[in-house]
């Protein structure tokens, strides 16, 4: 219900622009976000009957104060809820401070330090209008080279073409990569990935912009949490629970399964 929904208000459409390399499981079906994936979060939001959503907000600690959770965060006051979910990386929940330390039984603790991530590196190459990349294929994932798994021409994936917006490229690190370098100079990796990217695929032009991204934590890898049905429940009152892809796996349905099973738990103690 969840695709058919997306699919009908076009936020998601089936992918047909060829990748090369893909490995496509029997029963399985692939969808591209002709808008960016960011389109279907905020076509939720939109659906949420106006929660107030405010972004950079860098929690760093969690207290209970009076029947409430008091969360406070790198920039201004802290501030009380009724209920918190968390749904950062796993490691980032561990990370924070004040009662939720104690309140994290060893059980839990066990299982939340039992879950491993990949990191990788993603570079995103942009060009002016009208720059034409003369490749046979939108995206292709890469099975030979220490650096890079996977390049996209992001707007021949998407299927969008236009004479006012350039063309992009989008290229993912290798998991080996990514935990090799993830603590290099930033310059040092990027110049790193390009030289790689210019042997692959020779013939694409200078861009007239990049951006670097790090991701420490891109994907669950060997194992989400254990006997997890999408969340935990660290305190039940006040509600304090946590969920995301590192309690079931890194992709849209691994996320839907966890939002649901949020859903369900946060419902049955309002």
């Amino acid at each position: 219900s969840f695709y058919e929904e997306l699919l009908s208000h076009g936020i998601l459409e089936p992918l047909t622009a060829p990748i090369e390399g893909v490995v496509v499981k029997e029963g399985s079906c692939n969808y591209m976000a002709p808008q960016g994936i960011s389109s279907v979060v905020k076509y939720y939001l939109k659906q949420s009957a106006g929660a107030d959503v405010f972004y950079e907000q860098h929690v760093t600690c969690i207290c209970l104060r009076d029947g409430k959770w008091e969360v406070s965060r790198k920039m201004g006051p802290p501030e009380q809820f009724d209920v918190v979910i968390l749904t950062m990386p796993v490691p980032q929940i561990l990370e924070l401070q004040g009662d939720i330390v104690n309140i994290i039984n060893q059980s839990q603790k066990q299982q939340l330090e039992s879950v491993s991530y990949s990191s990788r590196y993603a570079l995103g190459l942009f060009y002016e209008a009208g720059t034409r990349i003369d490749v046979p294929w939108a995206a292709q994932y890469i099975t030979n080279n220490p650096c890079i798994r996977f390049i996209s021409i992001d707007n021949k994936k998407r299927n969008i073409e236009s004479t006012e917006i350039g063309p992009s490229v989008v290229v993912h690190t290798t998991v080996t990569f990514g935990s090799k370098h993830l603590d290099s100079d930033p310059a040092e990796v990027q110049q790193l990935i390009l030289s790689h990217l210019e042997r692959i695929v020779p013939s694409l032009p200078k861009p007239a912009s990049i951006k670097f991204q790090k991701w420490r934590y891109s994907q669950v890898v060997t194992k989400a949490v254990p006997d997890c049905p999408g969340q935990m429940i660290l305190h039940t009152q006040p509600l304090l629970i946590c969920g995301g892809d590192g309690f079931t796996r890194s992709n849209f349905d691994g996320c839907i399964d966890s939002a649901m099973s949020l859903a369900e738990a946060v419902k049955s103690h309002l």
